[in-house]
């Protein structure tokens, strides 16, 4: 079934393919155009109740992955493994987790990009080879996948999914040497931005790419090692945190306890901005650095660099609020909820009405009349992909009274795809790759636009002062990535999960 939702005059269609609004499309279509990460990765090793705390760590790492989900534990004999199309909460129940018995474990949370919604994708993905069982689990996408791929099929392999964490297991596998070595190998052949954790029955491994470009950070619960994409996934099961895992390390856990090792330098810090101002939760750290502080450094940096005389300050809930809450501080105008972000409308709601679905974004989001009418609104969000969303908001607090809509976005204008493991669409689509800032203005009804410069952005996150753009991946506002590839040869969908 199909339904046409006007967008500016045009018709989009909506798809109800499943069980769910939008199954398989993995957000490229969805109502809201806002990015997505593609995947979060929790890992526990030396706990009786691994798959407990996995269950807990991957509901906190929801909003990194909302299509499937999965857990897999060891008990030193062999694998115990579920996963499912769902949200953690829909995927487990109690049975499910108390047959997962073992002392370590790994699991994942997934975003799909190119419309590969199905389980045979979910992580994390088990195979036999003739060392074992190996389970892998990754956040990230592989830039020269598709080649190494072409050359593992050229040589016999034969894949079973279309997901960059099966060329990981047929390269290990392939390989003579013993399995640390055959890591080191294989990870040292990637080019991309990746966190990976990988399991056999009493070995745990984990590892970021060597630019550090997705997160992930060791805790400890008692004499147990946890493995987590974010910090607040620690801080949910009580878990102290330890350090970030950094760029080309290789940590390796088994019975002898924790071994550091590298299996490559680290040539350049390059983590994701995108992750300090949009994806991780605000109570996370990276590198040291909290995410709702960054976000209102972001706000208060707007703040100087584009002010404007208004009656109220608003945030796109949820990940704009921190900064909304800044650039009101900085600047002395109240701060109000003027947006409400309705949480019950996830992915399974019920298939609404005909006039529902195409008063869709309502239904995610409404604008609180009794505190924008009349008023002049300066309206704070992350970024601006397409422009349809912002649009939307912005004639939906007109619709509620606005006087004037001033936007105020915390990012650099968004112009180029990210090959890294996050949900860009077609170059062509990002509005800022296309138009100049006033026309965007024009294009998303606002009375004024403002875009976070590069270095307010930089300036804002702080961290590592000594090293290149202070240690971000700035890629997608600037054209510089970080990686050396012929990205005509990359995948098209961005993340290493389809």
């Amino acid at each position: 079934m199909t339904s046409s939702v006007a967008n500016g005059g045009v018709k989009v269609d909506r798809f109800w393919t499943g069980d769910y609004y939008n199954e398989g499309v993995g957000g490229k279509d969805s109502i809201f155009d806002k990015l997505k990460e593609e995947c979060g990765v929790f890992g526990v090793f030396g706990h009786p109740d691994a798959a407990n705390l996995s269950y807990y760590g991957l509901h906190a790492l929801q909003h990194r992955g909302e299509e499937s989900c999965g857990i897999c534990t060891s008990d030193d004999d062999s694998f115990h493994y579920h996963r499912g199309m769902g949200l953690v909460k829909e995927v487990f129940d109690r049975d499910r987790l108390e047959a997962l018995t073992g002392s370590q474990a790994i699991g994942h949370v997934r975003y799909s990009t190119s419309g590969a919604s199905r389980l045979a994708n979910a992580q994390p993905l088990v195979f036999k080879y003739r060392g074992g069982d190996l389970a892998v689990a990754t956040n990230g996408n592989l830039v020269n996948e598709p080649g190494i791929r072409k050359e593992l099929e050229e040589a016999g392999s034969i894949f079973q999914t279309t997901s960059d964490t099966e060329v990981i297991a047929h390269l290990i596998a392939r390989s003579p040497k013993d399995l640390v070595e055959a890591v080191k190998e294989a990870f040292a052949r990637l080019i991309g931005g990746f966190a990976f954790l990988i399991q056999t029955k009493d070995r745990l491994i984990a590892a970021c790419d060597v630019h550090g470009l997705r997160p992930l950070v060791m805790g400890r619960l008692g004499d147990a090692y946890i493995f987590a994409s974010e910090s607040c996934a620690l801080e949910t099961i009580g878990a102290i945190y330890e350090r970030d895992v950094q760029p080309g390390e290789l940590l390796v856990l088994d019975k002898d306890g924790l071994h550091e090792d590298r299996f490559a330098p680290m040539v350049r810090r390059a983590v994701c901005a995108m992750e300090y101002i949009y994806f991780a939760r605000p109570d996370s750290d990276i590198y040291g650095v909290n995410l709702h502080s960054s976000r209102k450094r972001m706000g208060q940096q707007l703040a100087q660099e584009a002010f404007i005389d208004a009656d109220i300050v608003t945030g796109v809930p949820d990940s704009s609020i921190s900064a909304a809450i800044g650039y009101a501080e900085q600047t002395g105008i109240p701060y109000e909820l003027g947006l409400i972000k309705n949480k019950y409308t996830g992915r399974t709601f019920i298939q609404p009405s005909q006039e529902l679905r195409e008063k869709g974004v309502k239904m995610k989001l409404s604008a609180v009349r009794k505190v924008v009418a009349g008023k002049r609104v300066v309206m704070i969000d992350d970024s601006i992909v397409r422009g349809t969303t912002s649009l939307r908001i912005v004639n939906m607090l007109r619709e509620a009274g606005a006087l004037e809509v001033h936007v105020r976005i915390t990012s650099p204008p968004f112009m180029n795809p990210c090959y890294y493991g996050i949900d860009t669409p077609n170059p062509a689509d990002l509005i800022a790759s296309s138009k100049t800032v006033e026309e965007i203005r024009q294009a998303i009804n606002a009375d004024s636009l403002y875009f976070l410069s590069e270095t307010g952005l930089k300036d804002s996150v702080g961290g590592h002062d000594d090293e290149f753009n202070r240690g971000l991946c700035l890629a997608c506002f600037n054209n510089d990535y970080p990686t050396p590839v012929k990205f005509e040869d990359a995948k098209l969908t961005s993340c290493g999960c389809d």
